[in-house]
């Protein structure tokens, strides 16, 4: 399989994963897991390269997150809406993509390249290496049950971005 993507030029997508469970009664390898990918809290989100390694650590937390392949559009929207600077507050411009980092001039060049692994959000200079997220509008499906069967949990594929949209409605209430 790897091979055939090389050879036709197909480039790797990226997954955005989110977090939804919390650790209660979880083994010490899914905490370390979670740790690693960032998701340290409820509603976080990270996007990381489609490979090997990242399939087998989502196979081993596939009980406390869902995940799917994100087009670059959607990072864009979500860095636009809920991507924060270290100590700042959330949403992103293109000016601060363009100072943070010499390599990328706006916010649509890097979700391109995030989405096809090129780039990852550490790559811009004091940039949250995670997005929180707002629950999503209607809560989840079922936090316990696999996607496969009607729940929220585990791969979803490109459904993903409705989840997503979802976490980053506002609720009207202020």
């Amino acid at each position: 399989m790897r091979i055939l993507r090389r050879a036709e030029g197909i480039s790797s997508m990226a997954f955005a994963v989110v977090r939804v469970r919390s650790t209660v009664q979880a083994g010490r390898r899914v905490e370390e897991t979670l740790a690693q990918l960032h998701l340290c809290k409820i509603n976080h989100m990270v996007v990381v390269p489609e490979n090997s390694t990242t399939k087998g650590m989502l196979n081993k937390i596939k009980d406390h997150v869902t995940w799917g392949e994100v087009s670059p559009e959607m990072i864009a929207r979500v860095l636009l809406k809920r991507g924060e600077m270290i100590g700042g507050s959330p949403g992103l411009s293109d000016a601060l993509i363009k100072n943070s980092s010499a390599k990328y001039t706006s916010i649509i060049s890097f979700a391109k390249a995030m989405s096809s692994n090129e780039a990852r959000l550490s790559d811009v200079k004091n940039l949250q290496p995670v997005i929180r997220l707002h629950p999503p509008k209607g809560g989840y499906e079922n936090i316990k049950l696999s996607f496969r069967v009607g729940g929220t949990l585990g791969y979803r594929g490109k459904k993903i971005e409705k989840l997503l949209q979802r976490m980053m409605a506002d609720s009207g209430k202020r």
